[in-house]
């Protein structure tokens, strides 16, 4: 069976949920408008799943051309911002690391403030951002958290499951960008050093290690136990530390893509799952 594009999801602010796409323009910095805005605290530190579940039950929606985004939660009333790219910039946390950010002004900060139960601002990546993304395959990125593309099998979904005591660990646990149909074996995609998909080609950047927003119940945005990183711990533990499982790409072509789009690895490589970080 040709391996097909099963789902595609982009992430429009992120730490939030995901918006399933039929279609969409992979950029240089992935899906368009992926991680393009971010949540941060009255420091200026970005706000994750890791700390603050709750993003998880904001649902974004932002129109083609990036120029309005919606916010909804349950049991508030929907937010319209009229997005602004000409404010002044401030200085952005993530992972340590100082960005550029554009501020979204009051009302968002005040309806995320509600949501989160926490002080919190709605920052948009600048034009001018130019963050470079380390790995096998360099690239650039919006806010996320490395690499702009991460992808991930069917056929690795289905055989942690087959490993889990207990219910099933739905993909959406792990955020992918593009979810892949129609490989035989799991973690192909860790062995995928160049994949052409529609008119896009993406190169093989690192794994995907995961964190505690993979026990987040992303329906609820509550905890929602040890499940998958218990299993994951007894068969995908990476020699240079932490679990895998599915893998980040950069972009070494923009282009379009579809779901039901074939995609084809045209350069195999080994899997970086037992390699050691270098001395």
């Amino acid at each position: 069976m040709t391996a097909v594009v099963s789902e595609l999801v982009s992430y429009p602010v992120k730490g939030c949920a995901g918006v399933a796409l039929s279609e969409s323009v992979l950029t240089d910095a992935g899906l368009v408008h992926d991680r393009s805005f971010m949540v941060v605290d009255g420091d200026g530190r970005f706000r994750s799943q890791r700390r603050d579940p709750r993003l998880a039950v904001i649902r974004p929606c932002v129109d083609a051309g990036g120029e309005r985004l919606t916010l909804r939660a349950p049991g508030f009333q929907d937010l319209d911002v009229a997005v602004d790219v000409d404010a002044p910039r401030q200085d952005v946390d993530l992972f340590g690391r100082s960005y550029q950010g554009i501020d979204q002004g009051e009302p968002p900060s005040e309806w995320l403030s509600s949501v989160l139960g926490a002080a919190s601002r709605l920052v948009r990546v600048p034009p001018e951002h130019g963050r470079v993304i380390d790995g096998r395959t360099p690239g650039t990125s919006a806010y996320a958290d490395s690499s702009p593309v991460h992808a991930i099998s069917l056929a690795s979904l289905n055989e942690l499951n087959r490993r889990v005591d207990g219910a099933s660990v739905p993909m959406s646990r792990f955020r992918p960008n593009i979810v892949i149909d129609g490989w035989d074996e799991p973690h192909l995609e860790d062995q995928a050093h160049r994949i052409v998909v529609g008119d896009a080609e993406l190169g093989y950047a690192k794994l995907a290690i995961r964190c505690a927003v993979t026990l987040v119940d992303q329906q609820g945005g509550c905890k929602a136990g040890p499940e998958p990183l218990r299993t994951l711990a007894t068969y995908r533990r990476a020699a240079a530390g932490g679990v895998a499982f599915g893998a980040k790409f950069s972009v070494l072509r923009p282009g379009k893509l579809a779901v039901g789009d074939a995609l084809a690895v045209s350069r195999w490589t080994d899997s970086q799952l037992n390699e050691p970080l270098p001395i």
